[in-house]
């Protein structure tokens, strides 16, 4: 009697193998490139945007010092008003409920919309000084606002609306990066009372000297960059008396815009 053979059929379990193997390798696939994606990303706005954001602002310095003419010449304490007298120790009221607060994520406190004070100050988002820290070998341009796009991503340290003038009495308020697009302000954690700090504005320079750091506050703390400043979360930071004082804020930690951190300085005598 012939005997038929029995062929066993394997090539189904087979068949699905090589199915599940082609999906792991497209999703491999797509996971490096997804990675890939990412990492461009972030080289981009943590590497390039500091590249474009510093040569630009190096430019923008130069062009001002050429417009300038000259080295800086320092510029005197102005003095007090006569009627001028010490504000209590307990700090001023936050905003108001009809304030709009305004700016987040840049280095920059919220603050209530405010007009710019009358005369003298400087077309908004146009660069009109030059910051100089040279404890972090730091030049940089100021412009006025703080604005993300139009200034803060320029690599500027921005001026906020409605604080005083360089070298006026009251408080002239700036707010920088930490991270990314030029991180002007990065460092500035590393100041330590006595450094100066150099504004220089049509050949003029104004001297500061930093007082006082406050490492960690909220950005709704409107109480920094006040005419006399002084921290509303933590009233224990700050002045109490009105002076010529320079305010630089930016965020804390970094890669975080949780906090701010601010440093204090006032004009030199």
């Amino acid at each position: 009697m012939e005997r038929v053979p029995v062929v066993v059929q394997g090539g189904g379990r087979r068949g699905r193998l090589a199915g599940l193997a082609g999906v792991l390798w497209a999703v491999a696939e797509m996971t490096v490139t997804v990675g890939l994606v990412v990492l461009l990303l972030v080289v981009h706005q943590v590497w390039w945007t500091n590249r474009q954001a510093v040569a630009a602002a190096r430019d923008r310095v130069e062009a001002l010092e050429s417009e300038w003419g000259g080295p800086p010449r320092p510029v005197p304490v102005p003095a007090p008003a006569a009627d001028e007298v010490p504000v209590p120790e307990s700090p001023g009221p936050g905003p108001g409920p009809g304030d709009v607060p305004v700016v987040e994520e840049s280095g920059a406190v919220s603050t209530p919309s405010r007009k710019p004070p009358a005369g003298g100050a400087p077309a908004r988002q146009d660069a009109y000084a030059v910051l100089r820290i040279p404890r972090l070998g730091l030049v940089v341009p100021v412009a006025q606002g703080v604005d993300k796009r139009a200034v803060l991503d320029k690599g500027y340290a921005g001026q906020y609306p409605g604080t005083a003038q360089p070298g006026a009495r009251g408080n002239f308020a700036l707010a920088g990066h930490r991270n990314t697009h030029g991180e002007p302000f990065r460092y500035i954690n590393r100041l330590r009372a006595g450094d100066e700090i150099f504004v220089d504005v049509r050949g003029r320079r104004y001297v500061y000297v930093v007082g006082k750091v406050l490492s960690e506050t909220t950005e709704r703390d409107t109480g920094v960059i006040a005419p006399v400043p002084r921290s509303v979360v933590k009233p224990d930071y700050g002045y109490g008396e009105p002076g010529a004082y320079i305010t630089l804020t930016t965020c804390t930690p970094e890669y975080s815009s949780k906090y701010r951190l601010v440093v204090w300085g006032k004009l030199k005598e």
